[in-house]
């Protein structure tokens, strides 16, 4: 109220001012305006008189002179007329002047002396009286001279109205803009902030309360960001506090991210943690004229940022984004999240070629297709291995960069990307713990034996201390190849490998997601979608049934063997025909791979013909939404579907199949897993299917349709607590416990 009021008297007092000035210079332009026009019309009167007085001086007719000067003096034009003789003596003049022009004034003196020029001046003892002189000549000689004396100033009569006039509309201005002002302040600011701060006291106190929504103004966005950020944190807090409670009521040890976090800080000894990848967990793009940051689509990013920002440190990654550098310091970092900064990523740049070599070639189109073994063959070309080892050395300058100055750091390494890495960051630094972590399976040594740089490849890995895989399968073919390939000593009762006097320990380490907060960069009042009923007419489905697919667009996943399943199952059983949808969300992925552009256009034609063959009226039997989905685009998918499939044909862990579980907070819900995933050796209560068997997976939709709510509840709150159990804070922390154990006092390997 105190602020109103001062901002209501401050533009008053402006008001006002600004009222006297424009009064001020209106009465200057009115009065310079009436003052040229009466000049004007004293000209114009003294050029019609001047004949008559000519004459009358000519007859020496000082009457009609006399008789002339009361005319003109009484007909408001102008003051008085006066007439002066050759040598300045007053003649004639208006009775209504003042005696003293019996002295000829400076102007006539002046028309006397030059003879034919007229002037204008001052009349004497009244500077704001003007005298227009003319001279009277007669046959070329000067008899007199004639003047007209006028007062162009405005009356103090005018004076005052006009000034009345400006504060009078000066009142009404204020009065209004006071008005205007005081509604705008109520209405547009103080009732929100009003809400907002409710809001917050509510929150605070614990008393649940929808979100309110912020001031739509301008000047306020950065508070209302602000505002938004200490809810989630101040949610997210009380609720890890409760559950952190609950856990020692009942005396449980589940992880949380608190508890990840004090365990990383207790392992690590406060050195902070630094995570190494081929991919970012958050990239600028260019919308417009505007830089937006988004988070890429993939499981190592679910996986990875939630540990970071339970943890803390700093995240090495490849800038892809177009506006990544536009963002970054000098030394190439910056904060993220960006609403609630909680660690550093540091973006490492890539030349077109490099990128082209090393991601799009050795990468993904020789080491993925060799590793999941799914019918595509591998395509290893020599300038592709060089790019890989020269981004690889990017990579480790980077990071020793990072280390720089710390004693016995901590690194973990991620993926197939960086095979090199370990190696060469363990040269560098031997005090250096170092793990990669392994998020593809690894394959049986005859089919890894095909890579020309095999031995490369592996004694890169070996430069760690640790390495990670998803399933304790994959540890025994990398052990077994390791066997075959390198001379060097595998300990299968320890799973460890000795070479150079360097020892790695290869350990499965299951990944996961967070839970429950599965998504959590999405904040708390968006994260609960619409009802059932609307989402599906938001999306303009029909039916009774909704099955979904989650996935990055890639031939391992085996989208075009789970279309033929729906076909399958719609041939098989026809009453579902028009009950049942199947959306299949996926985001286009390596398109600059002739493989996997080839492969989006196999699942459009596949669409189009299943379709095609059995669409009826306004329905279709599968709809393929094509695009980046974000988590808050995809949470109401899983929540509201029937069921999910996963149908990989070879995966190290997906997941896919773990968000849909942590995401059914509801109990519903079916999971329709392929056999040849990680997830599969937790997740036992899904419909485990083999994704070549069609009738299997047919079978499957049609067990997962029919199953009852009772047991979609006991199957699904079995693998709830599976997730919540191992969920990625366990995986990190087992990782970090793991990584800190490791002993230093070891020779470094070899090369040879």
């Amino acid at each position: 109220m105190r602020i109103t009021r001062r901002l209501v008297l401050s533009l008053a007092v402006v008001a006002l001012v600004l009222a006297s000035l424009g009064a001020y210079l209106q009465i200057r332009r009115e009065g310079r305006s009436q003052a040229d026009d009466v000049a004007r019309r004293a000209r114009l009167l003294a050029d019609g008189l001047e004949g008559v007085v000519l004459q009358l001086v000519e007859r020496g007719d000082r009457k009609g002179l006399d008789q002339l000067a009361d005319a003109v003096g009484k007909g408001g034009a102008v003051a008085g007329l006066a007439v002066y003789g050759p040598k300045g003596d007053l003649v004639s003049r208006s009775s209504g002047l003042p005696a003293s022009l019996s002295t000829p004034p400076d102007t006539v003196r002046r028309v006397l002396r030059h003879g034919s020029e007229p002037g204008e001046g001052p009349a004497p003892r009244d500077a704001s009286a003007k005298v227009d002189a003319r001279p009277l000549v007669v046959r070329g000689e000067p008899v007199g001279v004639l003047a007209i004396i006028h007062n162009p100033g405005p009356g103090s009569s005018h004076s005052f109205r006009t000034w009345s006039r400006a504060f009078l509309a000066a009142l009404a201005q204020t009065s209004l803009v006071v008005v205007v002002t005081v509604l705008v302040l109520r209405f547009s600011i103080a009732g929100p902030i009003a809400q907002m701060a409710l809001w917050m006291k509510q929150l605070r106190t614990g008393d649940p309360a929808p979100r309110p929504d912020p001031p739509n103004v301008q000047m306020f966005s950065p508070l209302t960001r602000e505002v938004e950020t200490f809810s989630r944190q101040l949610s997210r807090a009380r609720a890890a506090a409760e559950e952190e409670a609950r856990l020692r009521q009942a005396g449980e040890g589940r992880w949380t991210p608190d508890r990840l976090a004090e365990h990383v800080r207790h392992r690590l000894q406060g050195k902070p943690l630094l995570v190494v990848s081929n991919r970012e967990p958050y990239m600028h793009v260019r919308r417009g004229r505007s830089v937006e940051c988004i988070v890429p689509a993939g499981g190592l990013v679910t996986a990875l940022d939630p540990m970071m920002r339970a943890s803390g440190g700093t995240w090495i990654a490849h800038g892809a984004g177009d506006a990544d550098w536009q963002v970054v310091d000098a030394e190439s970092r910056i904060r993220v999240p960006a609403d609630d900064p909680l660690y550093t990523l540091r973006r490492v740049a890539l030349t077109k070629e490099e990128e082209n070599g090393y991601y799009y070639g050795l990468a993904n189109e020789g080491l993925w297709p060799l590793c999941h073994i799914a019918h595509t063959r591998p395509v290893f070309r020599p300038e592709d291995w060089a790019h890989y080892d020269r981004a690889n050395q990017k990579f480790a300058e980077a990071a020793a960069a990072e280390m720089d100055g710390q004693q016995e750091p901590c690194v973990l390494i991620q993926d197939y990307h960086l095979a090199l890495l370990p190696a060469l960051l363990k040269s560098r630094r031997p005090d250096a713990r170092i793990a990669i972590f392994w998020h593809i399976p690894w394959p049986n040594p005859e089919a890894f034996g095909v890579c020309p740089w095999r031995r490369e490849l592996l004694l890169g890995m070996l430069g760690a201390d640790l390495i990670g895989f998803h399933t304790q399968f994959h540890c025994n073919n990398f052990l077994d190849t390791v066997d075959r390939t390198l001379e060097s000593r595998v300990d299968w009762e320890k799973f460890e490998v000795r070479r150079g006097g360097h020892a790695t320990l290869v350990t499965p380490f299951p990944i996961s997601v967070a839970f429950p907060d599965v998504f959590p960069d999405i904040p708390p009042g968006r994260s609960r979608p619409t009802d059932r009923e609307s989402f599906l007419k938001e999306l303009g489905l029909g039916g009774r049934y909704l099955g979904i697919g989650v996935e990055r667009m890639d031939y391992t996943k085996g989208i075009l063997e789970r279309f033929r399943a729906i076909e399958r199952f719609f041939e098989t059983y026809p009453v579902f025909r028009g009950d049942l949808t199947f959306v299949q969300l996926g985001a286009p992925s390596r398109t600059h791979i002739k493989r996997y552009h080839d492969f989006l256009g196999e699942v459009e034609a596949e669409v189009e013909r299943i379709n095609w063959k059995l669409k009826a009226k306004d329905w279709k039997p599968i709809v393929f939404l094509k695009k980046h989905h974000s988590h808050e685009e995809i949470l109401p998918f899983y929540r509201h579907a029937d069921f999910c499939m996963v149908t990989s044909l070879h995966d190290g862990m997906n997941l896919v199949a773990k968000e849909f579980v942590a995401s059914r907070d509801d109990g519903a819900g079916v999971l329709i897993l392929s056999r040849f995933t990680g997830a599969s050796r937790e997740l036992r209560d899904a419909l485990i299917v083999n994704p070549y068997d069609i009738e299997e997976m047919a079978e499957a939709i049609r067990g997962a349709l029919r199953m009852d709510r009772e047991e979609q509840a006991h199957r699904m709150a079995r693998m709830r607590e599976t997730v919540r159990e191992h969920n990625i804070y366990r995986w990190a922390g087992n990782l970090i416990e793991a990584l800190s154990q490791v002993r230093l006092d070891r020779p470094v390997a070899g090369n040879e």
